[in-house]
């Protein structure tokens, strides 16, 4: 059975998107392997703290997630 972890900034993805996020990475990964794996398939998404995730030597908090977000 198959397990994905999907790391994001706390505060930036609503509880539909973490959802979207979720089924999305399970279709994804089962038009790799196939619909049998995709049906096993597990995701999590972990929610890091704001400030406890460094990007570039720099650590990132929440606002600078959703700023880059907003970029595209």
């Amino acid at each position: 059975m198959p397990l994905i972890d999907v790391q994001v900034m706390e505060g930036v993805f609503s509880t539909d998107e973490k959802a979207q996020i979720i089924a999305r990475v399970t279709e994804g990964f089962g038009k790799v392997a196939g619909q049998t794996l995709a049906d096993a398939t597990s995701v999590r998404v972990h929610e890091i703290s704001s400030g406890s995730w460094g990007y570039a030597g720099t650590a990132m908090t929440t606002e600078d997630a959703r700023a880059m977000r907003a970029r595209g």
